[in-house]
């Protein structure tokens, strides 16, 4: 596939590995190596990517290791010395994997997730000292009839909190939120409206968690769409349309609509749409006076459903709109190495709720991504700053940390279960058993990494 690839995909999935992965891949396997050199192993190869090496370095230390650079940089490894592997010499024999301790051993195999997890934290470090920008969770819209309409959320209020724990942008909302849905489903936000009171509510999801969890449907399945909320200015009238029929001209706010208040946009498009074929009162402020004027809502298909329309569009969001929302997270040296640890942490403990809720059915399959969707997640974050990239950066090396730490048998935690039984057993395991745990290992992964190339291509092909 990679070969075969249009050049456009394989461009992309290149650009994205060398920008992404290679640091990734670079950190994990520096971890393998670094403890097997402090606890005594002999390293023989260091390489990133697999098959033909396109460079080629040997280390002046006494080990003569070497540095490959090999040509396909989808993972790496790093060798040593295995009597099962090769004819070891007497005189290194104790060097040898294979006869090193098993606790040590064990470190070896754990150091390259741990050193995952602390690529991580440095990454959240330093992107908390150079500054986060985001937005305050203000909620621009809620959709008619919608959890979050039945709940009482109205466009406007600010998500202070989630499940008792403070969220200063919607990134923190967003993590907060997810949280919730994965314990019981029950999201207890705390609000607070335009006038500065806040207010309790509880969205309650129970049994759609798999669908909220899809990519992307988390908020619209909620019916909610984040700020800023946009007054109901009108921007431009078509003309032989019922808003420019009925005399309402660019420049005007809608206030009321059949005396029912107007708070936004989205309120008022809502209404709109909900009232095709029918006569409205609408109140507007122009020039800092209210007038009313009677509206005959037109129709239009959209979707199959008849909906109401005008013909009439808003003015686009200012920059002081966007002003206003921002609230860039920055921390000093010291105070940002407890808040890297601690979202190292959050975002890890997410992730393996996630992975646990996949298998049982409960979080949607699609969100389990395969290089191609790295790759475009790592040219948006890039282009979208540095603390997008190493926030993106610190997440997929968590995964990856994760992912490794799976008992999968071809994988670093499969490896530590090899251990553990070699350990209980007090004899190393058949020839047999590992070539059958090697085979079940390397079938899994090949439908992991298949199943994640299906939803790859299915959202390029829908996108």
């Amino acid at each position: 596939f990679f070969f075969q690839a249009e050049d456009g995909i394989r461009d992309k999935l290149v650009t994205g590995v060398q920008t992404c992965a290679l640091p990734i891949l670079a950190a994990h396997e520096f971890g393998h190596f670094w403890v097997a050199r402090r606890l005594g192993f002999k390293v023989l190869r260091f390489s990133i990517g697999f098959g033909k090496p396109l460079a080629v370095w040997r280390s002046k230390h006494p080990d003569g290791t070497e540095y490959w650079l090999s040509m396909i940089p989808l993972g790496g490894y790093v060798k040593m010395l295995d009597e099962r592997e090769t004819p070891v010499p007497d005189a290194e024999r104790g060097r040898a994997f294979n006869h090193r301790p098993i606790p040590h051993r064990i470190a070896v195999l754990l150091a390259g997730p741990a050193f995952n997890f602390l690529f991580a934290i440095v990454a959240y470090w330093l992107m908390f000292v150079t500054g986060v920008p985001g937005l305050k969770p203000v909620i621009g819209a809620v959709q008619p009839d919608s959890v979050a309409a039945r709940a009482g959320i109205v466009a406007g209020d600010e998500v202070v909190a989630v499940g008792g724990n403070a969220t200063a942008t919607w990134e923190n909302a967003t993590l907060r939120i997810l949280d919730e849905l994965l314990a019981d489903a029950r999201i207890d936000l705390t609000l607070r409206d335009r006038n500065g009171n806040t207010r309790n509510a509880q969205l309650d999801v129970r049994g759609r968690s798999a669908e909220l969890t899809a990519p992307g449907a988390l908020y619209t399945g909620l019916g909610v769409l984040p700020g800023p909320v946009l007054p109901a200015v009108i921007g431009a009238v078509a003309p032989d349309m019922p808003a420019a029929q009925a005399g309402l001209k660019a420049g005007d706010e809608v206030v009321a609509v059949d005396g029912t208040p107007v708070g936004s946009w989205d309120d008022w498009v809502s209404y709109v749409k909900r009232k095709p074929g029918e006569s409205v009162e609408v109140t507007v402020r122009r020039d800092g006076q209210r007038q009313t004027f009677a509206v005959t809502i037109g129709t239009a298909e959209e979707r199959g459903k008849t909906i109401g329309r005008i013909g009439a569009s808003r003015t686009s969001a200012s920059a002081k709109d966007f002003e206003n929302l921002k609230a860039e997270q920055r921390f000093g040296v010291f105070e940002a190495v407890p808040r890297g640890i601690g979202t190292t942490w959050e975002i890890s403990a997410l992730t393996v709720k996630m992975l646990v809720r996949m298998v049982v059915g409960e979080v949607s399959l699609k969100n389990m991504s395969g290089p191609l969707t790295i790759a475009d997640y790592a040219g948006e974050s890039a282009q979208a700053g540095l603390a997008a990239f190493l926030s993106f950066l610190a997440a997929v090396s968590i995964s990856l940390g994760i992912l490794n730490l799976l008992p999968i048998p071809i994988l670093d935690g499969g490896q530590v279960v090899y251990q553990v039984a070699e350990w209980l057993k007090g004899s190393p395991l058949s020839e047999r058993a590992l070539a059958i745990g090697q085979q079940i290992g390397v079938f899994m992964l090949i439908l992991l990494m298949s199943f994640a190339f299906y939803n790859d291509i299915s959202r390029h092909i829908g996108s």
